[in-house]
């Protein structure tokens, strides 16, 4: 566990699937590495949000992220007897090749081996202040008996809301309006082959313009309720956010969640074949899809991404249609990427304009919206996680920002940890 040292090489801030990943490859790579989260698991949006299939680790057939990320998945699998999908099937649509894993398993897993690679971890706390003085990083970290302060060599902000970036006074960047939300829950008590299908669909339209629900409490496809029951509420609900990387613009999202949750519960009992709707488990966060992303030294752009530039620079591959979930009810703008494309990810869209020996992982590196429709699931996350912890390693260790590191030197520990670079598999 953890009793903060006064100083590490490696601070991660944020344990979710980025997070989790880099404090697991700096400590492998021998740094002394700290992992401060805010709730009492790790995972993120796979456990606490309860998106539990990440995606996509394949691409055309052939794997493209692997590394750390995808040895936790594996494993979770196995540890549940669970078989993975077919990625052969390169004609699937993409949702298909999700692999779907237990939570529970995966965060327990995800504990064990963050211990086993001598991370220490500390729950229940964020960052209260981040400055870089002297040469290091000073984090005041607000625990739940009070402030402690603490020190790196290298900083990782894994919140996917850039929540230590903003404390250290760089450039954040509000993409508008931003994506809505999702409440993740399974729904139970129901027959949905028994049900009067377009009688439900009737009346949801009819409570929608009474006022009663909100076009968006049961579903975003097209399918609207028939979806909603047929999938048992996975995936469903929209929710509206309003600058949800702070406390207060989360607690409007997770009150208004839950709001949307009650509703379309007392819509549902009240439908003929429905009197025993019941929620039989729900997230404990709305599931949050965009808050903002920082202003990189480089930028992904969604021209480059849907071309698959290779970066310069790049630290790996990145495989998700153009997904933009819109507000209101009009469902989402999803582009396919054209048959062989595989983008890759920039190391200068994970470092912070005018930081040094900061890095930043996950959703809130530095895009436009249309590529960070893409690049904010959860693979893509878990790769830039393990690039963000092997440079964070070779920087504490040798002294040089991480900016400067001569990219075969990163590419190389990656490779030594299981990570797949770009460049180690053919893509067109």
């Amino acid at each position: 566990m953890c009793g903060m040292n006064e100083e590490y090489d490696v601070i991660v801030i944020g344990g979710g699937t980025a997070g989790t990943v880099a404090a697991i490859q700096a400590g492998r790579a021998g740094a002394d590495t700290l992992l401060v989260e805010k709730n009492g698991v790790l995972g993120g949006t796979l456990t606490v949000a309860g998106v539990n299939y990440p995606a996509l680790f394949h691409a055309w057939g052939k794997q493209v992220i692997a590394g750390i990320g995808w040895e936790l998945v594996r494993r979770t699998l196995e540890e549940t007897s669970a078989e993975p999908p077919d990625f052969s099937d390169t004609a699937a649509p993409h949702w298909k090749h999700h692999v779907q894993v237990d939570k529970a398993i995966y965060a327990a897993l995800s504990d064990q081996a963050v211990l086993d690679a001598g991370v220490e971890m500390l729950f229940h706390a964020m960052p209260a202040a981040v400055a870089f003085e002297a040469g290091r990083w000073r984090v005041d970290v607000c625990t739940k008996s009070g402030l402690k302060r603490t020190a790196a060599k290298v900083l990782i902000d894994a919140t996917g809301d850039a929540n230590a970036v903003a404390l250290a006074g760089f450039d954040l960047i509000r993409h508008s309006p931003p994506q809505p939300g999702t409440l993740v829950m399974h729904c139970g008590g129901y027959d949905a082959d028994e049900l009067d299908i377009e009688a439900i669909d009737i009346a949801a339209r009819q409570a929608i313009a009474d006022g009663e629900l909100l076009v968006t409490d049961v579903g975003w496809r097209p399918d609207g309720a028939a979806g909603f029951l047929r999938g048992r509420g996975h995936n469903s609900n929209h929710i509206t956010v309003v600058e949800a990387d702070s406390s207060e613009g989360r607690t409007g999202a997770e009150i208004a969640a839950r709001q949307s949750m009650l509703r379309m519960y007392r819509f549902f009992r009240r439908q003929k074949g429905l009197e025993g709707f019941r929620i039989e488990w729900f997230a404990p966060e709305c599931g949050i899809r965009e808050t903002v992303v920082i202003r990189g030294k480089a930028t992904i752009t969604g021209a480059d991404y849907v071309a698959g530039r290779r970066y310069a620079d790049a630290v790996c591959y990145c495989f998700y249609p153009i997904d933009i979930h819109l507000d209101h009810g009009q469902g989402v703008d999803w582009r396919p990427l054209a048959e062989g494309v595989v983008p890759t990810i920039p190391r200068g869209a994970m470092l912070p304009a005018g930081s040094r020996f900061l890095l930043v992982a996950g959703r809130c590196i530095s895009g436009d919206k249309e590529a960070h429709s893409a690049y904010r699931v959860e693979a893509p996350c878990m790769a830039t996680g393990q690039a963000a912890g092997a440079m964070a390693a070779l920087s504490a260790q040798t002294g040089a920002d991480p900016e400067d590191l001569p990219i075969p030197d990163v590419h190389a520990m990656l490779r030594q940890n299981g990570a797949i670079v770009p460049g180690d598999v053919e893509t067109r």
